[in-house]
């Protein structure tokens, strides 16, 4: 699977942004797909999950009711809708692709990655 990140960018604080990442492949429905960042200095973070069917989705708290993780299989493609972003937010943002959802939040389990887009949110 190879994935494509796209929708980072500046913003102010209080903005909304979608991400979007595109997978190639036609098993995309049978990936759990998550959402990490890396800011400056810091480790890769979990972001948020979705599982196969997109029945099933996970958040990290620092995120909860501001973003919303969602995916069309038809297109292959997993979205990340931020809104009130925070200065805290920036951070590069990279999609991955693993097939089991019991380690979603563990970025070690993921098999494939995105090259990453950059989320800069100003003050």
């Amino acid at each position: 699977v190879q994935l494509q990140a796209s929708g980072g960018g500046l913003v102010q604080a209080g903005d909304s942004l979608r991400l979007s990442c595109a997978a190639s492949g036609r098993t995309f429905s049978s990936y759990v797909m998550g959402w990490f960042r890396q800011a400056p200095g810091k480790e890769r973070e979990f972001v948020a999950a979705i599982s196969w069917s997109g029945g099933g989705t996970y958040y990290t708290d620092s995120v909860k009711g501001r973003f919303t993780i969602y995916r069309d299989n038809a297109k292959n493609t997993v979205y990340l809708q931020m809104n009130s972003l925070k200065p805290e937010d920036t951070a590069l943002y990279y999609c991955a692709a693993d097939r089991d959802l019991n380690t979603y939040y563990r970025k070690e389990k993921y098999d494939y990655w995105g090259q990453g887009t950059l989320v800069t949110v100003s003050s």
